[in-house]
């Protein structure tokens, strides 16, 4: 496999070739000792380690066991799976507008039981209204000078979020209060969003929080986030989409929701704030 372009999916690689090093180093093993207990030559060790030869599942089963650290294999399986799909510049994704990229994600989001949800930036997608969609995915086209398929891709995303209603799946949601404030549409777009969000909240699905400009923090604002069950992370980055899949990140992002979640408010006081906006609309 050849070195990729991307400076973001060798760091990944020589993330992984740091961890398996240090495998090798916390077992007392020279590069010829693990390439002697694992059937290689020392040449293939080094380059493995130096993220020169990106290894393969079979090559870390064999690292892990080498070194007696076998409980490390499926973590690291999963990182190295993911290194050229984690990171995907978002001008490949929307090259042909946007519309595809609403339907694709289609089938993780129907299989999905349990959603966790973190925007510090923009309302959660799976609780746009149309013309709040329309008004963001708008000016995301003009930025990025896109082909503009805006009404189809805001049809894509509506019906996206028929998981809302639809299905055996649980919508835990939580917003920076600052997100009821940032205007996408004018004031009627605004009002109409933050009704919805009213009416939202009702459903016995969704569980939604709002943290406070003012609450104490143990967690700062971060990239707005998905977390898929307990398999998958995706984080939405300017420039590009992450996706994270290796078990011990995917934990990390799950222990940043429930720090934020900690902080979030909920049903009344959470009205209170989404009503307070509404307020501001004048």
């Amino acid at each position: 496999m050849p070195t990729s372009p991307s400076s973001s999916v060798q760091a990944a690689r020589e993330v992984i070739a740091v961890r398996l090093r240090d495998l090798r180093l916390d077992a007392g093993l020279s590069g010829r000792d693990l390439g002697a207990r694992a059937g290689w030559s020392v040449a293939k060790s080094s380059r493995i380690e130096n993220a020169r030869t990106p290894p393969s599942d079979a090559d870390i089963r064999a690292w892990c066991r080498a070194c007696g650290a076998e409980d490390q294999a499926a973590d690291l399986i999963a990182a190295n799976r993911t290194v050229e799909s984690m990171y995907v510049q978002w001008r490949r994704k929307q090259r042909t507008g946007l519309r595809r990229l609403q339907e694709s994600s289609v089938p993780l989001f129907e299989r999905t039981r349990h959603f966790r949800v973190y925007c510090s930036n923009v309302i959660p997608g799976l609780l746009q209204t149309d013309t709040y969609a329309t008004a963001l995915l708008s000016a995301i086209t003009e930025f990025r000078q896109i082909p503009n398929d805006v009404a189809e891709a805001v049809e894509a995303r509506m019906s996206r979020s028929h998981v809302i209603r639809e299905g055996d799946h649980r919508f835990a949601m939580i917003v920076e209060e600052d997100v009821l404030y940032f205007g996408f549409g004018d004031a009627e777009v605004m009002a109409g969003q933050l009704g919805y969000l009213l009416a939202v909240m009702t459903l016995p699905a969704v569980s939604l929080g709002i943290i406070p400009r003012t609450a104490p923090r143990r967690m700062w604002p971060l990239e707005t986030f998905m977390v898929f069950d307990e398999h998958e992370a995706s984080v939405e980055l300017l420039a590009a989409a992450v996706t994270v899949s290796a078990p011990s990140d995917v934990q990390l992002y799950i222990k940043a929701f429930s720090e934020l979640a900690e902080t979030a408010v909920y049903g009344a006081k959470a009205r209170a704030l989404i009503t307070e906006a509404i307020r501001s609309l004048g």
